[in-house]
């Protein structure tokens, strides 16, 4: 008993610990929604408007998904988050802690799932698209009512995968200054080489991971009428 009485004595899970958890889900949850909000209709036009899509813009479509998603998907993201910084401090009004860095991680991680959204929705047989399109549907109705509803699966299962991703995005942003677990980790663990804050942070990450993953995968099956 003598490793849980060390581990109970040892402030930097005691007290740190439960702090850096609670700023780990708040970059989370609000990345997350605010991704699945902004990369949801994105991944919708990227599909649309590629040629041969639904409604093709050619210009649109060389914008979004030539220059926009595929440049800041090559941008790394530690180096991403300190470039966003003075954007950062303009729409929070601080370059740190867990609300500045949701803004890199939503940033950091749209692309990502756009990109995912674009590749469920090319899934779906263009039958049921030209038969709705045959049946007198609009462009807005077909993607309301087939497009959607038929790539729901897909979708699902890439938001959890970009869920799984931003908890890793934001144990990185911990150590420029977001705050959470990826803070405590090297702040207690690495600097003050406490291996009990490295093993506890990472076994804390790890049952993150595997709550997200199992929730995502029943919901994906919940969805999945096929």
């Amino acid at each position: 008993m003598d490793w849980l009485t060390s581990l109970l004595d040892n402030p930097g899970i005691t007290e740190a610990l439960p702090e850096a958890v609670v700023e780990t889900l708040i970059m989370m949850v609000i990345g997350s929604l605010a991704t699945v909000a902004i990369g949801l209709p994105l991944g919708v036009v990227l599909f649309t408007s590629a040629p041969g899509g639904l409604a093709p813009v050619r210009w649109l479509n060389v914008v979004l998904a030539g220059i926009i998603v595929n440049i800041t998907r090559s941008i790394p993201y530690a180096i991403l988050m300190l470039a966003l910084i003075p954007f950062t401090q303009w729409i929070v009004g601080t370059g740190i802690g867990p609300y500045a860095a949701c803004v890199s991680l939503t940033i950091g991680t749209v692309p990502f799932f756009a990109r995912l959204v674009e590749t469920s929705l090319r899934d779906i047989h263009s039958g049921k698209i030209d038969a709705a399109l045959v049946m007198g549907s609009t462009r807005f109705q077909v993607v309301r009512k087939i497009l959607l509803p038929e790539a729901l699966p897909g979708i699902m299962a890439g938001i959890t995968t970009t869920v799984v991703m931003l908890i890793g995005y934001s144990a990185m942003a911990g150590i420029i200054g977001g705050g959470g677990l990826g803070r405590l980790a090297y702040n207690y663990g690495f600097q003050r080489f406490d291996s009990q804050v490295m093993v506890a942070t990472l076994v804390v990450i790890v049952v993150i991971v595997q709550l997200v993953q199992a929730l995502g995968d029943w919901t994906t099956r919940r969805v999945d009428h096929r």
